[in-house]
């Protein structure tokens, strides 16, 4: 009887666990048999395999092959595994030995004609393995940039099964591209110079992006509220090493590192159209859970233009992520936590027909119609929401000014100074943005001056915020503090993070 043995990884989510692969060869009726709960995908690796072997030169072996993959209880999914069964079974076969391949785990996808094929999640799995005390990986080449995030371990990248056979057989092993971690420069396109006007919500954006604050823009169509909300990531600070590799992960297992670079510092922006499913905003699926947009938005901002469009209980699924950060998904397959500590902004017309206003220019609603639009956006979901702002229309003064709007590049470095200041008043208490300071804390420690607190308690009293609303506001004024160089809340800043919740600032 010969053995052959190699290490794969399956995902949980972001959590890996290390998977031995043991493939024996022996005497008996050919029959391939797979053992350690596969799915289908996991299950039809028998014909990926066997067609890549024969395709590469290599024999299949015409004997009884039993394949296992240990922990057995574990579910095992995806066809992530083919490369690593391949290479075990010209292990049993003695057509490889087993010492190259010892501590080192495999991760590829096999082609009929026996190239490697790119995978999700191999920045999650590298990371397991490496918990695990793995050195080594081989991946596929189309994978290679996102492997070599891990600097800690060995990677070696191919394109082929053959390649892999030569490597082993011969130790020649084909030079890969060196990784390029700049920051594409098309991701830094959008500033926001090129926003005409709009002074009213481009403070709210940039008090948004300071503290970490949910935003709503209220406005007619061609107003600007979606060049606004999709120039929110040029002023938010880069993002930390450890953020980065975070962000990648999470685009790495939904398959979406096509669209960003690996090593990007760019902080993400998500938009589904207002008729993306539960399931594509919160994430979910059947054989395997995938994040949603909820989670690929981690560290940066979801949007979602036409938000009473969104179909009932879309919005409202929202809730719980915006109180945890996190989102846990439960299905037969089990539950997985995806991490969800995005910036939300929504964007909404006023009305059915998008022109109602004060002035009344041309909006045929009738009353109830606006009622019934505006209150698809729930109560719960709004007092969530820290700013609520009005776009009005752009005037032709604006449009024909001359004089150039502030650059993301100016704004995103005020940022980054109040920022910088609520991360120093918060040394080693596990948080640093304003939105994050706890409701106890807000009642002890970090009290705006008694004239806000009494403005606010007055409010309190006369039903017209929340508890929750309360809470909104001192964090809301910690961020104006910060912006205004103020050591505490004012009352003043309490009165414009009161109207910034209300729909303007003071």
């Amino acid at each position: 009887m010969t053995l052959g043995r190699t290490k794969g990884v399956s995902l949980q989510g972001l959590l890996g666990s290390v998977i031995d692969i043991e493939v024996d060869i022996a005497d008996g009726i050919p029959i391939y048999s797979l053992l350690g709960l596969p799915d289908t995908s996991l299950q039809e690796s028998r014909d990926r395999v066997r067609a890549a072997l024969i395709n590469t030169g290599q024999k299949w072996p015409n004997k009884k092959v039993t394949v296992s993959l240990s922990p057995a209880w574990l579910p095992k999914s995806g066809p992530g595994f083919d490369c690593a069964i391949a290479l075990a079974i010209l292990v049993a076969d003695g057509t490889l030995a087993q010492e190259p391949l010892r501590d080192t785990v495999i991760l590829g996808e096999l082609a009929l004609d026996g190239s490697i094929r790119s995978v999700r999640g191999v920045l999650p799995s590298l990371i397991a393995a490496y918990k695990s005390g793995i050195r080594r990986a081989i991946v596929p080449r189309a994978n290679h940039s996102e492997a070599e995030l891990i600097t800690t371990m060995e990677i070696l990248s191919f394109d082929s099964l053959s390649e892999i056979y030569r490597w082993i057989s011969s130790g020649e092993y084909p030079i890969s591209e060196k990784l390029d971690i700049a920051i594409e420069q098309e991701d830094e396109a959008l500033d926001f110079a090129d926003v005409a006007g709009q002074s009213r919500a481009r403070f709210a954006a940039e008090v948004a992006a300071v503290g970490g604050h949910h935003l709503l823009l209220v406005g007619p169509p061609g107003a600007g509220k979606t060049m606004i909300a999709s120039r929110i990531p040029s002023i938010l600070p880069e993002l930390s090493v450890e953020e980065a590799l975070e962000v990648t992960a999470i685009h790495s297992i939904a398959g979406g590192l096509t669209n960003r670079s690996p090593m990007s510092r760019y902080a993400p922006i998500i938009a589904p159209h207002h008729s993306a499913s539960r399931a594509a905003i919160v994430g979910g699926g059947n054989r395997s859970i995938t994040p949603g947009a909820i989670s690929l938005a981690h560290r940066g901002v979801l949007f979602i233009d036409e938000a009473p469009e969104c179909a009932v209980g879309i919005l409202d699924a929202l809730r719980q992520p915006l109180e945890t950060g996190t989102v846990t998904i439960s299905r037969s397959v089990g539950s997985v936590s995806f991490p969800a500590q995005f910036l939300l902004v929504l964007a909404a017309n006023p009305c059915p027909c998008g022109k109602f206003s004060g002035k009344g220019h041309g909006c045929t609603c009738s009353s109830l119609q606006v009622r019934r639009y505006l209150g698809k956006l729930s109560g719960p979901l709004l007092d969530r929401i820290d700013i609520r702002v009005e776009v009005e229309p752009v005037g032709r003064v604006d449009l024909d000014s001359s004089t150039t709007a502030e650059s993301s590049q100016s704004i995103r470095q005020r940022v980054a100074r109040s920022r910088a200041k609520a991360a120093k008043r918060f040394i080693g208490l596990g948080y640093s943005l304003n939105s994050e300071i706890p409701a106890k804390s807000l009642r002890t420690d970090f009290r705006p001056e008694r004239q806000g607190m009494n403005f606010l308690h007055d409010q309190l009293d006369k039903e017209l915020i929340t508890a929750r609303g309360l809470h909104k506001v001192i964090r809301l004024s910690w961020t104006l503090a910060d912006l205004a160089d103020h050591s505490l809340p004012t009352l003043h800043d309490v009165q414009g993070a009161y109207q910034l919740r209300n729909g303007g600032y003071l």
